[in-house]
């Protein structure tokens, strides 16, 4: 089973705090292992913790979580960051940018919003772990602005407009013919067999599946401790 992401809290109001841990505590797969109500204290929850993801608040009395943010990426700190904040300005959100934020949520913080970001979050770390080498479609699937929809300029009947760099409808539709016809999960190896693709190439067209919620994917390990990624259909 895989290990629940660990993530620290840093929100100086403590109502609104305590929502965010009661709302992490219905996503399945996160840990909350630490909460800050100063800037202090979350540098220190995220140095001793080393968490794999902060929920940062912007506004402190102390100074701004984009200090935080600034300090951590000096240091080469490894934990990914979500700022959830009431500030609404656009040259606020361009730091952050450029300070490497996974997403940024405006205040009123609603369930919804914050549990799809952790679920791609989730998803994320999952196609990173998987991967062995890089190929452009992969790091077209990671990166953010790769996921903003283009304008619609093609004919209506144009099958691979939506489609990302590097998946082809045809190849896309014999992997979604191979689940449709089991309900067994399946190893990129083995579906790369069935319809004549290298596993990398298999692994491209069923992670693209995952991440539109058509599969899901589970590492499982083997009898000599390798993990092994699985795919089957979303039930």
């Amino acid at each position: 089973m895989t290990n629940p992401i660990r993530v620290v809290v840093a929100e100086d109001d403590p109502q609104i705090a305590e929502i965010q841990q009661r709302f992490l505590e219905r996503i399945d797969g996160f840990e909350l292992v630490g909460l800050a109500h100063s800037l202090d204290t979350a540098r220190d929850l995220v140095d001793v913790m080393q968490p794999e993801l902060l929920l940062l608040d912007i506004q402190f009395p102390n100074g701004t979580g984009l200090d935080l943010l600034r300090e951590m990426r000096t240091q080469n700190n490894a934990t990914d960051v979500i700022l959830i904040t009431a500030a609404r300005e656009v040259d606020t959100l361009r730091e952050a940018l450029r300070g490497g934020v996974f997403d940024y949520i405006l205040k009123p913080l609603v369930f919804e919003r914050l549990r799809d970001a952790l679920q791609e979050y989730a998803r994320h770390l999952e196609r990173l772990r998987s991967m062995e080498s890089l190929a452009q479609s992969d790091v077209d699937s990671l990166l953010p602005r790769s996921k903003v929809p283009q304008a619609d300029t093609a004919t209506p009947d144009t099958t691979d407009q939506r489609l990302p760099k590097g998946v082809d409808a045809l190849t896309l539709e014999k992997v979604r013919a191979v689940f449709a016809a089991t309900d067994a999960s399946q190893n990129a190896e083995e579906v790369g067999a069935t319809i004549g693709a290298s596993r990398t190439t298999a692994r491209r067209y069923l992670e693209y599946l995952v991440s539109t919620r058509e599969l899901e994917a589970s590492v499982n390990y083997g009898s000599v401790g390798r993990p092994e990624r699985r795919y089957q259909r979303t039930q």
